[in-house]
């Protein structure tokens, strides 16, 4: 039995958020004090990843050598930290690149964790918990807006809760490239960016207008560069007026060039992308109506940390809630899919032992196997035959709030792989916590295949190498014997792969 406990990070705690961003990786290490998070230390290094994706949308050599150094100098730093307090997750330009998985093994090894690829969906999400942590709680209605290097997302929300999010490909990186690629500033050039940035925000609709909002504010990359401009020219430090934007522009119309720009408060880094997140931001004044934007504090890394806490307390994981709305949504028996997930956990917990995980470790995994099998008939929606199918096709292309595209195929694995033949399973057999996992969740489906709570007194599931051994108590084949059926076909579906599974019956 797995005695390892779910609480919450204790107080004077260490915890760590990394966000690989378009234009930059950052670093935030906070120290957990009553609830709140004070920093510790905040180190930003300029990777530029998303102007180096090639024409088939890989990530150049040059773009991986210079992520995975600056993960190594990030990984050195992050030395003795638990995994279950660091959170490590990559936006937009991992989104699109097609060699990501190839990337995200070396980020695994030079930072000593994984990285999740997040949904635009998630980045806007984890972007308002961290703004909404650095304002005053109040009732207002707030509009938040981050401009990244290939994406930007428009959050609407009310105290620590998003409420309506959207994450379009329009981006400092990208427009710049795009509109502004040979370092020349024209007034044609701006025009055909804000145009093009419009075009594409047309597809928000009604939904960001001025109704639904009372105050904007601006979170982290361009907005952040921008506003450290306009300080320097007596302009306020708090806010962005549309104006001051209009001045910065003429300014850049001035310089002409890139590497004649002067600025003061500009980064040397941000040269490259200033006129594209410039435009885009115009755009955005223009496309929404906006005469001041707010500058928020808050941005996606300060989300992460918080987001951390509340994925430690199982009645705060957002993903629950994610899960039971998707399982109503496709009018999944929760009776029986709940029966199932409690079956498959009393069993995964008989597999693993203190020796089996590290601290905090079986916990992560037995939520994904619940999860799982709450869900593992999702699919019957769409057709019963292969619901297996059709459901793990729909978690591999929904957004579930919560969640990234990393755990979100797991899950799919776990569904696909419940029933049929584990051969054409397109899974790393070699995942030990992967096989655990599905042996857990097939023998509990075929244990529950009545539709009700088996009987489990004497069954016995030991892993031993590289197989399972599922002990049965005299007489349970003689009181169940369908169950006794499906579980020696079940020792079949083994034989064709690198694992087996011997089922014994006791005398």
């Amino acid at each position: 039995m797995n005695n390892q406990s779910n609480s919450s990070p204790a107080d004077k705690a260490l915890l760590a958020a990394i966000d690989l961003g378009s234009n930059s990786f950052r670093l935030e290490i906070g120290r957990l004090d009553s609830g709140h998070i004070e920093r510790v230390e905040y180190i930003k290094e300029a990777v530029r990843q998303g102007g180096d994706l090639d024409e088939d949308r890989n990530l150049t050599t040059e773009a991986i050598e210079r992520g995975i150094r600056c993960l190594s100098r990030f990984g050195e730093r992050l030395q003795g930290f638990d995994a279950a307090h660091v959170r490590a997750v990559a936006t937009q330009t991992l989104r699109e690149a097609n060699n990501r998985d190839y990337f995200l093994k070396l980020a695994k090894k030079a930072l000593g964790f994984e990285v999740e690829v997040i949904s635009g969906v998630e980045e806007a999400r984890l972007i308002y918990q961290g703004v909404s942590r650095f304002l005053p709680q109040s009732d207002e209605k707030r509009l938040v807006i981050d401009i990244g290097g290939r994406s930007t997302e428009f959050i609407l929300g009310r105290g620590f809760e998003s409420t309506q999010t959207a994450s379009l490909h329009v981006g400092s990186v990208a427009w710049a490239l795009k509109h502004f690629a040979n370092g020349e500033f024209t007034e044609k050039a701006f025009t055909r960016a804000e145009i093009s940035a419009e075009s594409i925000f047309e597809t928000l609709g009604n939904h960001f207008n001025s109704t639904h909002w009372d105050v904007a504010y601006g979170a982290s990359g361009t907005v952040g560069a921008v506003a450290d401009v306009l300080v320097q020219y007596g302009k306020p430090a708090d806010a962005v007026s549309k104006e001051s934007l209009y001045w910065l522009k003429e300014e850049l119309l001035k310089a002409r060039y890139v590497d004649k720009l002067r600025l003061n408060g500009l980064k040397e880094d941000r040269k490259p992308v200033i006129a594209g997140g410039l435009s885009v931001l115009i755009a955005v004044f223009e496309f929404l109506n906006i005469d001041t934007l707010n500058v928020a504090k808050g941005a996606l890394r300060h989300g992460l940390l918080y987001d951390m806490l509340a994925r430690e307390n199982d009645m705060l994981d957002l993903r629950n809630s994610s899960i039971q709305r998707l399982a109503r949504k496709f009018d999944v028996d929760e009776t029986h899919a709940n029966t199932v997930a409690e079956v498959a956990e009393k069993l995964f917990e008989k597999i693993s032992d203190s020796t089996t995980f590290a601290d905090g470790e079986y916990f992560k995994h037995a939520r994904k196997l619940r999860w799982a099998a709450q869900l593992h008939e999702i699919g019957g929606i769409i057709s019963p035959v292969d619901a297996h199918l059709h459901g793990a096709y729909i978690l591999d292309h929904t957004e579930p709030v919560g969640f990234s595209q990393s755990e979100l195929h797991c899950l799919s694995l776990i569904i696909l792989g419940h029933r049929g033949k584990l051969k054409r399973l397109e899974a790393d057999f070699s995942d030990r916590v992967l096989v655990m996992q599905l042996i857990c969740m097939r023998l509990a489906v075929i244990l529950c295949h009545a539709r009700q709570m088996p009987n489990l007194r004497g069954i016995q599931l030991a892993l031993n190498n590289n197989g399972f051994k599922l002990s049965l108590p005299k007489s349970w084949a003689s009181k169940y014997p369908q169950s006794h059926y499906l579980l020696d076909e079940e020792t079949l579906a083994w034989q064709k792969i690198n694992w087996h599974f011997e089922l014994v019956n006791t005398i």
